[in-house]
């Protein structure tokens, strides 16, 4: 397949439309955090951040891992081989199943929630952390239940080739956290009225997770309804696509969670080192400023090119499909690899402005800004990861991903062990190990896929990288430059002059990079200033 077919160009114009749609999103869980950390500070904002660890990372495997993988690849396939009709019954069983079993997981989490948090925080020893991190897990555990049903909605959506309410739906769960999170916590806190802020007001954002859920759900159904479904429970599970699905999904499970493992991982060895419970808040602040290209470049091509995978499978390795992957993978390279560098080069900056305001102070920028240059080294591998990992699924080879993720959970759990218990480093090494299991993930993905698929374009894909890498170079050069002379105050500089600043630095370095690649002729350039050029037209 040429990437100038219709298939490619649709697939570059739906990576746009989704990329706005998450940009919103993300946007807005970055002030959800800004507000948490301002209000609370690094270390009650910890507690929160472990406390919601368990929901959200089953809300990354369900809405945008394993399930979501599965569920999407075999309701495809219903589409293309029995029609709608088929596809919808489907979807009306894996509903009540996942219904009926994720209620169940919630009520455990909520029953063993002290048990829980002491497991996956053994180093804490504060009992006031324990406790109140208990009661926030016992308010968010049921959001998994709302997410595995969003899951199945986003999934049903994306294979009738709507992207972008589902993409955008993220930012209504933000929103909901945010608005919902701050009128609660001023109902239930005297002090949060008062402008005394105490702890008892993240109950209320623990709260707000449930409120910004059901909204993220609420807002997909009139686009489902749209498109021909019809809402039901279809409890007769003993079907072939329920059982394709679950079938695809448990190894996906695992693959997919390869990531989360990881960061559950960090969480426990990150209460081991000096920052205890405000640890957690430096690597999660951290990890967010990593998910806002992450989502915006990574997660958009990967939930276009899935769908597009799956119809493509149905014939067999062909090279429309090869074509299209390669196609995914050289535009979230072109994407995330000036992102990567700019996160880096600008690391301090960037989270000072974002973060450095209330109770965060210039202790917590320094300590958050190390965990983001590894996290920034690892976006490029881990946005490739959101593009390869689900091909394997589509054209059967479900057991590829699973052992290469188990692999890397062991060499990230070693690292992670020596470097805390034996060397005593902090918390930034943590992030440094993710980001190095990211590269090994990605490595063992790509060879392995290259030889089921007989060929990526490897070729064109190093062609486009060295003329990435001058693009990156030219910014880098730029960013650099700045750091010497405009940003050289940034101490003495009040908060207008650090914003102009930085983003003048930011702007100048985006044209550059646009500029130089455009003048190379790198095709993905070509195509993404297409895509803006026509939205501002309009």
């Amino acid at each position: 397949m040429s990437d100038s077919s219709p298939e490619a160009g649709s697939q570059a114009k739906s990576t746009g439309i989704v990329s706005i749609a998450i940009l919103c999103s993300r946007v807005l869980g970055l002030v959800r955090d800004q507000m948490l950390n301002g209000l609370f500070g690094a270390h009650f904002t910890g507690i929160f951040t472990a406390a919601f660890r368990t929901p959200n990372m089953l809300r990354d495997l369900f809405a945008e891992g394993a399930l979501s993988t599965a569920f999407v690849t075999t309701f495809t396939k219903k589409i293309k081989n029995e029609g709608d009709e088929a596809a919808w019954q489907l979807g009306r069983k894996m509903l009540a199943l996942s219904i009926c079993f994720m209620s169940m997981v919630s009520l455990a989490g909520i029953a063993i929630a002290p048990w829980l948090v002491r497991l996956l925080n053994p180093g804490w020893d504060n009992a006031a952390s324990i406790e109140l991190c208990a009661a926030l897990v016992r308010i968010m555990y049921p959001f998994i239940t709302i997410v595995s049903v969003t899951a199945l909605v986003m999934g049903m959506l994306n294979s009738k080739k709507v992207f972008f309410i589902p993409a955008v739906a993220s930012a209504f769960f933000n929103l909901g956290c945010i608005v919902g999170g701050i009128a609660v916590a001023w109902l239930i806190d005297p002090g949060f009225r008062a402008g005394s802020i105490t702890e008892k007001g993240l109950i209320g954002f623990a709260i707000g997770t449930l409120i910004g859920g059901a909204m993220q759900l609420g807002i997909q159904i009139p686009s489902l309804r749209r498109v021909g479904f019809r809402f039901g429970l279809d409890f007769r599970w003993k079907d072939k696509g329920v059982s394709e699905v679950l079938h695809l999904m448990w190894p996906s499970l695992i693959a997919a969670g390869g990531t989360q493992i990881g960061v559950f991982l960090n969480s426990i060895f990150a209460s081991f080192t000096p920052g205890k419970e405000a640890a957690n808040a430096w690597l999660a602040n951290a990890q967010r400023l990593q998910q806002l290209p992450l989502g915006l470049f990574g997660v958009a091509v990967a939930t276009v090119t899935l769908p597009m995978l799956s119809r493509l499978a149905t014939e067999g390795v062909t090279p429309a499909f090869r074509g299209a992957l390669a196609k995914g993978l050289r535009l979230v390279l072109f994407l995330t690899l000036p992102s990567a560098v700019g996160l880096s080069l600008l690391a301090h900056e960037i989270v000072s402005i974002l973060f450095e305001h209330g109770k965060f102070t210039a202790a917590d920028v320094a300590a958050t800004a190390g965990p983001l240059q590894a996290y920034a080294f690892g976006l490029v591998f881990y946005s490739a990861i959101k593009v390869l990992q689900p091909a394997f699924y589509t054209v059967g080879r479900r057991f590829v991903p699973m052992v290469v993720s188990i692999s890397v959970i062991a060499f990230t759990a070693s690292v992670n062990a020596f470097t805390v218990f034996v060397l005593r480093w902090d918390h930034t090494a943590l992030a440094w190990a993710t980001a190095a299991g990211l590269l090994l993930n990605f490595a063992a993905l790509y060879l392995s896929m290259r030889k089921v698929a007989g060929g990526l374009e490897t070729v064109a894909l190093t062609r486009s990288l060295a003329r990435l890498a001058v693009g990156v170079a030219c910014m880098a050069a730029v960013c650099l430059a700045s750091r010497l002379s405009l940003l050289s105050g940034w101490e003495k500089m009040g908060f207008l002059t650090q914003a102009a600043s930085l983003a003048g630095t930011v702007g100048c370095a985006a044209m550059v990079y646009f500029f130089v690649t455009q003048k190379l002729r790198v095709e993905e350039a070509g195509e993404f200033i297409g895509i803006v050029t026509r939205r501002f037209k309009r």
